[in-house]
């Protein structure tokens, strides 16, 4: 019931913020829809497809199973299920900051998250673009990290429907008013806020890796407020991999294996 429940909630969001991109939009796009969106798709159904063969209950199972079990730190602590909510969505959103973090340092982790940053535009359907072995080493990852903590499933299903929803936000070509984002930075990553972190220069594109919760960046020394040209004008994307034919559904699950390049980010974000 949860799955349908969050699929639900997955294609309502996605589609709001589809339609309110294409209402009102912060940037022209540079491919036409059809040489991105059915691809886009394509690669997060063969990532759920394979996700569900590695994981069929899916992190809200892995929740289930630790609890039944009675592993994890949350395990062996009486407190209130609202504050383990809230303790298990910092800790997550924490870890998949530090897997985001990971992902652009470590060159092997790169080549595959690489595939999400060679969109040389950015809305919603970016927010799908990850290639299918970054997703299983992120569910991996994230599995380990419920498991430790003993993560009940309700917070694991809060968590999972707070990071998809303001993941496909934050990709949204949505263009806010300055004094909304402004506001809205401080609770949650923004539009504008992470397509800093898409900039094909890497001294802008090496900052901001938040998903959901902003402070981690801010903490750490990675947070960028703007990008040097502004948002409609700034590059998206990176130095190669930028025609039609390398957004095909077959290039981009190729790509982690070309060597047409690997321009790994070379200028370190502030985090040491």
């Amino acid at each position: 019931m949860l799955n349908l429940e969050r699929l639900l909630t997955f294609l309502f969001v996605f589609v709001l913020f589809v339609v309110a991109g294409e209402v009102w939009p912060r940037r022209r796009r540079l491919l036409p829809w059809y040489q991105r969106w059915p691809q886009a798709f394509s690669m997060v159904m063969i990532g759920t497809v394979l996700s569900r063969l590695l994981l069929p209950m899916g992190l809200v199972g892995v929740a289930l199973m630790a609890e039944r079990i009675g592993t994890g730190l949350l395990n062996f602590v009486d407190m209130p299920l609202i504050v383990e909510i809230c303790v298990v969505v910092l800790v997550l959103d924490l870890a998949v900051w530090g897997q985001h973090w990971c992902l652009h340092k470590i060159p092997f982790f790169w080549v595959f998250h690489r595939v999400h940053h060679t969109d040389i535009d950015f809305d919603a359907f970016t927010a799908l673009r990850f290639h299918p072995g970054e997703l299983l080493l992120s569910l991996i990852w994230k599995g380990l990290v419920i498991v430790a903590l003993g993560a009940p499933a309700l917070a694991v299903f809060v968590f999972e429907i707070a990071l998809s929803s303001v993941a496909i936000f934050n990709h949204s070509n949505l263009a806010l008013p300055d004094w909304l984002d402004r506001i809205l930075r401080r609770f949650v990553v923004t539009p504008d806020m992470h397509r800093v972190h898409h900039s094909s220069d890497p001294s802008e594109g090496l900052h901001n890796f938040g998903f959901l919760i902003p402070w981690w960046d801010r903490l750490a020394g990675c947070y960028l407020a703007d990008p040097k040209k502004p948002h409609a004008e700034m590059e998206i994307g990176q130095t190669a991999w930028r025609t039609a034919a390398d957004n095909r559904i077959i290039s981009l699950l190729w790509q982690p294996l070309s060597q047409k390049s690997h321009d790994m980010p070379r200028r370190r974000s502030s985090l040491r």
